[in-house]
């Protein structure tokens, strides 16, 4: 079946909302939050524990500490880049099952 040209063009123009309200919901807090910081979980968990237990020491020790914060923020998005990839790939795989003769 082929589309309409006025519904492919009512497409365009709701990606294109989507993608401008995407931008705007992640620039957006920056200017309305001043000085502030954006501290990890484990940060605020440490911070918890210390509060609640002072002398508390950690069971292990990481194998591996990232050199910068840099690098462990490069790392996290490089984990969620690979895992929206799999579940879009599940998604598409689905699709294309579900519309298979």
């Amino acid at each position: 079946m082929k589309r309409t040209t006025h519904s492919t063009s009512l497409n365009s123009w709701v990606v294109l909302a989507l993608i401008v309200l995407f931008a705007l919901l992640t620039i957006l807090p920056f200017f309305w939050i001043e000085h502030s910081e954006f501290p990890g979980a484990d940060a605020l968990a440490e911070e918890a524990i210390l509060e609640i237990a002072p002398d508390v020491e950690p069971w292990f020790q990481p194998l591996w500490q990232p050199p910068g914060s840099e690098t462990e923020s490069l790392l996290f998005a490089l984990q969620a880049a690979i895992g929206a990839g799999f579940i879009g790939y599940f998604f598409g795989w689905q699709r294309g099952r579900k519309q298979a003769p």
